[in-house]
């Protein structure tokens, strides 16, 4: 095959995946081309906006459009570095003998998704720095591979809302891209209304009249 025709294969392929990622994810075409972009390159996305957008839908959507494994972090102030790497635990074996193994964390996956991110302490911010400049992991002295490919979308509120940690630089230098992402657009809200919202089945007549409005 040609270098011509390899690229040809991948635009195609990339269309298609963002075409079935807009089945569920409407009305941000630019937003998931720039997540794509981010994760074909190797790199690690930082998204930002708002709650209620949508950013974890995105990223699970297109988790399940690859069929690779996916996994959801959501990120608290009394997040352990542990509860994201995993951590070494004392099992017994059948003759009663004592031994440490090694329990995964949620971070062995395919694509991770970091919810929320600087709402947990940067110490444990800092657990997915490894992970993400080496794509493996140090528990116990032990070094432990990722799978591949290992790729990270963070999601974080704007820095201004309460309860929030800015994320520190050398955080920040593991991100390929950092997007705002906004609301939809006027004519995008409203396709996203038609189908959400069952006409026949809205329990208040002021609803209907008001999405029927939107109808062509």
């Amino acid at each position: 095959m040609t270098q011509d025709a390899r690229v040809q294969e991948f635009v195609t392929s990339f269309n298609a995946l963002r075409s079935e990622v807009e089945k569920v994810f409407g009305g941000h075409r630019e937003i998931i081309t720039h997540v794509l972009f981010g994760m074909f390159a190797g790199g690690h996305v930082l998204l930002e906006g708002v709650p209620g957008l949508g950013k974890t839908l995105l990223i699970k959507t297109l988790a399940e459009g690859l069929e690779l494994k996916f996994s959801r972090i959501q990120f608290t102030p009394d997040l352990m570095p542990a509860d994201i790497i995993g951590t070494n635990i004392i099992v017994e074996d059948a003759d009663g003998r004592k031994h440490f193994q090694f329990q995964q964390g949620p971070i062995f996956a395919h694509i991770l998704l970091a919810d929320e991110i600087n709402r947990a302490t940067p110490k444990t911010q800092s657990a997915l720095l490894e992970g993400m400049q080496e794509a493996s992991v140090t528990v116990g002295g032990v070094s432990r591979p990722l799978p591949g490919p290992f790729f990270v979308l963070a999601t974080q509120n704007p820095i201004e809302m309460e309860g929030t940690y800015p994320l520190p630089e050398s955080q920040l230098d593991r991100f390929t891209m950092r997007i705002r992402m906004g609301y939809p657009d006027f004519e995008n809200e409203k396709d996203i209304l038609r189908d959400l919202v069952d006409l026949d089945q809205a329990p208040v007549v002021g609803l209907r009249r008001w999405v029927k409005a939107f109808r062509p």
